[in-house]
């Protein structure tokens, strides 16, 4: 293989994982909010508006209580949106149960409008019913919140499930020309930084997946046709809204600087399903509701898929997901073993080479046509393919990605242990503590042995794996296991697991491979 093709490869690696390390975290800065009577004008601008409701009554905001054994949720008077949402099977840093709404933001969640600026959410509505406490024995429960004056009529129904995440939601509406519905800000996001991955508004069109980035909301985005459901996500965790019939778009905005999504429905009843919760794939799927979409595996989602599914088969009698790693790394590795060894062979016979084609570089140098004949005939000659090295390489780029992705976002290494220090392969190695404040560019980053001995593995391959570049290649080429040591510190650990085991099997596969090619040569 040539140099610069490896070269070439080997940087267009690090370049797809750093635009994930660099780039993820990357968000335009904030805008300065502005006070309320410029914003609400602001908004008028960006989006039409129907006429604005009647004043609400003076009635004080009254709260109610749900609490099952999957999550507890307070919901409000005002409005009749969700005020607080905490799942119970899922912990924070703490060891405190995950909170996916702490505070009611900037927009009400599961706010109504007759338009974008969502008033209905403000007035006042009457609650019948009182605190639901779900267990095995009271399996479901409802609340009913109602409001009518100035000609508004509005009966809002929630229906609520002790084994299961979702809530079923009936809306029913008279007196406005048009109806609304949002997430309202932050409903359904614990990790708002997302880990490289996206965090913000996201919408299913058939079955394509939209996500939104949140800078890239300087404009209203639209979305029309076959919309099955929005939502808000972080890298784990989500709350959703699914239409049970059609409705007329989706859209997404900036509002006091936080972005939202919205569906616009028609006035009359409108019924949904509503979840909020973690990224469990297949309790998702059996919902039956497309929801388990909102898992992106990524653009070689066809082998991840399959990839999650084996993962997920190995834990299932091994108990543990670093070891389910490692034998899955051992288990995609073994497909690949006959190409990676007819490439190192091939890199080899290009090695013991390397002087006669550097005769020919030298002799041809003025006459480049003449000198890759003459480079095509040394290859044939001594039976050499000069892409044998390459090949292998090639190959496995989408695996490697399509696993990168599973371990990036897979929920259920979320808290796994593995061994010894390893307490949780979803977060980085932290044995060592973090890098000092002030150290440029890498202030704050984890510290642990596992991305040392992974750079470690890397250097030992680099020395082992027979090269034809020249010097001055060499010497970059061993800045990569710095540079991969230094990005893999803030990496999930599990992901460097997965990449410490496959070097430890290339270094295997080296030494046999030296070895034999060495027995061959004596």
């Amino acid at each position: 293989m040539e140099n610069k093709t490896l070269l070439a490869i080997v940087l267009s690696v690090f370049v797809i994982i750093a635009s994930q390390y660099f780039l993820a975290k990357q968000e335009p800065p904030a805008r300065q909010p502005k006070p309320p009577a410029e914003k609400k004008e602001e908004a008028k601008q960006a989006i039409p508006s129907a006429p604005l409701v009647a004043e609400t009554s003076p009635a004080e905001e009254k709260e109610i209580r749900v609490d099952g054994d999957l999550y507890t949720a307070i919901f409000s008077s005002k409005g009749a949106t969700v005020k607080y949402w905490e799942i119970k099977r899922y912990k924070d840093k703490m060891a405190k149960d995950v909170v996916l709404l702490a505070t009611p933001g900037p927009m009400p969640a599961l706010g109504m409008g007759a338009d974008t600026n969502f008033d209905l959410a403000r007035l006042n509505f009457g609650i019948s019913g009182r605190d639901i406490k779900l267990d095995k024995n009271n399996q479901t429960g409802s609340i009913v919140f109602e409001y009518a004056k100035d000609g508004i009529s509005i009966r809002r129904t929630y229906t609520f499930y002790n084994d299961s995440y979702k809530v079923d939601l009936t809306d029913q509406v008279a007196g406005i020309s048009e109806y609304w519905i949002t997430l309202g800000s932050g409903f359904g996001m614990f990790d708002k930084e997302g880990g490289y991955t996206h965090v913000g508004p996201a919408l299913l069109k058939g079955t394509s997946l939209e996500e939104i980035k949140p800078g890239n909301l300087k404009e209203p985005k639209t979305f029309k046709d076959d919309l099955r459901w929005i939502a808000q996500e972080d890298k784990y965790f989500f709350s959703a809204i699914v239409p049970a019939g059609k409705v007329e778009l989706a859209r997404a905005w900036t509002y006091d600087n936080t972005p939202v999504i919205a569906l616009k429905g028609a006035p009359g009843e409108n019924k949904f399903v509503i979840y909020a919760g973690p990224k469990d794939h297949d309790n998702l799927a059996k919902l039956n509701l497309g929801l388990e979409h909102i898992i992106d595996f990524g653009f070689f989602s066809i082998i991840a898929r399959p990839l999650f599914w084996v993962l997920k088969f190995f834990y299932s009698f091994l108990g543990n997901y670093g070891w389910a790693i490692v034998l899955l790394t051992i288990v995609v590795r073994i497909p690949f073993i006959p190409i990676l060894n007819k490439g190192q062979k091939s890199m080899k016979k290009l090695q013991e080479l390397q002087p006669k084609m550097n005769e020919i570089r030298e002799k041809y140098k003025k006459d480049p046509q003449k000198m890759q004949a003459e480079m095509m005939e040394l290859y044939k000659k001594y039976k050499v393919n000069p892409m044998g090295g390459c090949l292998p390489m090639l190959l496995q780029i989408p695996v490697f990605f399509a696993l990168y992705k599973v371990l990036l976002i897979a929920i259920e290494l979320r808290g796994a242990p593995f061994m010894l220090w390893i307490t949780d392969l979803s977060a980085p190695d932290t044995l060592f503590g973090h890098i000092p404040q002030f150290v440029p560019l890498l202030a704050g980053s984890a510290v642990g042995p596992l991305p040392i001995v992974m750079g470690i593995t890397m250097v030992i391959q680099q020395k082992m794996t027979p090269t034809t570049a020249d010097p001055r290649q060499a010497k970059m080429m061993m800045l990569m296991p710095i540079v991969f040591t230094f990005m893999f510190l803030n990496f999930a650990s599990g992901l460097v697991v997965y990449w410490l085991v496959n070097n430890i099997l290339s270094i295997i596969q080296q030494f046999f491979v030296n070895k034999k090619m060495s027995q061959q040569s004596a």
